[in-house]
C-alpha cells in the first residue's frame, strides 16, 4: 500500500499518521475485504447477486454504519475512520463494499436532520440487526437536475400521500426503510422539496425493476414507484421546502467516502498491474523494465497517492465541523476519475489477458465508471468547483483556490 504513514511537518501541526487504532481499523477492513469480500467478488458479480451474506459479517465485525451516533447505539466514528474503511472494502470489490456502506447515504438524512424521536426510532434498528435503508433522489428524468423532481407529497389530515418513482436507487429491493423526496410544492422548485422516511412495507411502494449494470453489480440497483403512499407527518425530516437542503448536506458528507471507494479500486488494480508487470516477461526481460510500462505505473502510484490525500483532507475537514463542499468535490472528481484511468492502464498493461473476464483488471475497470456517474457526476463535481470558486460563500476572493488560513 503506497499511503503515507509517518508524520510529516509536525512543527507545523500537520500529520498524515494514522493512529494505532486507525490502523488497527484499516487492518481489520483490509482483513475482512481479503478473507470475506474478494472470495466471492466475481462469482457475485458474474450472478448480479445480493451479498447478504457478507453484509451480515460486516454488520457483525463492526464494519457497517460506522458514523451512527453513540447515543443511538453506534460507534460514532469520525468521517475520516469511515474512510479508511471504505477504501479497503471497495479494494477487495465496489459492488459488494457500496452494499455495506450505502446505509450511510441511507441513513445521513436522519442523522443530519432528524429530530431526537426520528433518531430514536431509525437509526438503532441499523445498529441491532444488518437490516439495510436506502437514498431516494434519483428520478427517470431528474439526475443531476434536482429541481426535475416529478415525485410529490401532499398533506392530508395527520398524513402525507407520496406519488411518483424514483430510479436507480442502491439497495431498493433490501431496504426496511428509505429518505425520499418529493416536493410538497412544485411552484418553487427545488426549494419546494421534502425528505420523509418511507418504510418500505407501506402500501403503495413497489420495487419495480432490479437494473441490470455493467459494472458494481453485486449492489442492488433498482426503480421504485410510490402510488398513494400514506406515511405519518412525523416522517417529515426537517420541515417542508428543506428537502434540497438536506440532501445536498448529505452529499456533501457521504461524497470523500464515495472517494474513498474510488481510491480502493484504484489502488487495487494497481497492486494487480505491478504485479503482472514483474511477472510477465517479454523481449527477453519483465515489462516493468520498460519505459511504456513503468512510467504508467509511475503515473498511477503518484495519482492514487493525490486521490487518497483529497479524501482525507475533505473528511478533516467534516471531522472539524467545517463546511467542505469544495474539498468533497475535489475529491469525488478527481478519485473517480482516477479509479477510471488506473482501471484503464491496468487493463492496458495485462495486455490482451487485462480483456478477459479470467483477469481481475477487466471487472475492475467496469466497476470504476459508475464512480464518475453517482453521487454527482465528475461533470457535476466541476460545475460545484466553479461555482465554488466564482461564487464563494465562506472562503477568500473569487477565483482563488481557498486555503486554510
Amino acid at each position: 500500500m503506497t499511503t503515507i504513514e509517518e508524520p510529516i511537518a509536525t512543527s507545523a501541526g500537520i500529520s498524515f499518521s494514522l493512529t494505532d487504532e486507525q490502523r488497527e481499523l484499516r487492518r481489520l477492513a483490509r482483513d475482512f475485504a481479503e478473507k470475506e469480500i474478494r472470495a466471492k467478488a466475481a462469482e457475485y458479480d458474474e450472478h448480479s447477486t445480493h451479498p447478504v451474506d457478507v453484509i451480515a459479517k460486516a454488520h457483525e465485525v463492526g464494519l457497517m454504519n460506522p458514523h451512527l451516533p453513540e447515543e443511538y447505539g453506534g460507534l460514532g466514528l469520525r468521517t475520516f475512520d469511515g474512510m479508511l474503511i471504505g477504501e479497503e472494502l471497495a479494494w477487495g470489490c465496489s459492488g459488494i463494499a457500496t452494499a455495506i456502506v450505502a446505509n450511510t447515504l441511507g441513513a445521513a438524512p436522519v442523522m443530519l436532520a432528524g429530530n431526537d424521536e426520528q433518531k430514536r426510532r431509525w437509526l438503532p434498528p441499523l445498529v441491532e440487526s444488518p437490516i439495510l435503508c436506502a437514498f431516494g433522489l434519483t428520478e427517470p428524468n431528474a439526475g443531476s437536475d434536482v429541481s426535475g423532481i416529478q415525485t410529490t407529497a401532499v398533506l392530508d389530515g395527520d398524513e402525507y400521500v407520496i406519488n411518483g418513482s424514483k430510479m436507480f436507487i442502491t439497495n431498493a429491493g433490501h431496504a426496511d426503510w428509505l429518505v425520499v423526496f418529493a416536493s410538497t410544492d412544485k411552484s418553487k422548485g427545488h426549494r419546494g422539496l421534502s425528505a420523509f422516511v418511507v418504510p418500505t412495507e407501506s402500501n403503495g411502494v413497489v420495487v419495480e425493476k432490479h437494473l441490470d449494470k455493467m459494472g458494481q453489480r453485486s449492489t442492488d440497483t433498482s426503480a421504485m414507484a410510490f402510488g398513494d403512499v400514506r406515511v405519518p407527518a412525523e416522517n417529515l425530516l426537517g420541515e417542508e421546502g428543506e428537502g434540497f437542503k438536506i440532501a445536498m448536506r448529505t452529499l456533501d458528507f457521504t461524497r470523500p467516502g464515495t472517494a474513498a471507494g474510488a481510491v480502493g479500486v484504484a489502488q487495487a488494480a494497481f497492486e494487480y498491474a505491478v504485479e503482472y508487470a514483474k511477472t510477465r516477461v517479454q523481449f527477453g526481460q519483465p515489462i516493468a523494465m520498460n519505459q511504456g510500462v513503468n512510467f504508467l505505473v509511475a503515473d498511477m502510484a503518484t495519482e492514487i497517492e493525490a486521490a487518497r490525500l483529497l479524501v482525507w483532507q475533505a473528511a478533516w475537514l467534516l471531522d472539524q465541523g467545517r463546511r467542505a463542499t469544495l474539498q468533497s468535490s475535489f475529491a469525488k472528481r478527481f478519485a473517480a476519475d482516477t479509479a477510471m484511468k488506473v482501471t484503464t492502464d491496468a487493463v492496458q498493461i495485462f495486455g490482451g489477458y487485462g480483456y478477459m473476464k479470467e483477469y481481475p483488471v477487466e471487472k475492475l475497470m467496469r466497476d470504476a465508471k459508475l464512480f464518475q456517474i453517482y453521487e454527482g457526476t465528475s461533470q457535476i463535481q466541476r460545475l460545484v468547483i466553479a461555482r465554488e470558486i466564482f461564487l464563494p460563500r465562506s472562503y477568500g476572493a473569487a477565483a482563488s483556490v481557498p486555503r486554510d488560513e
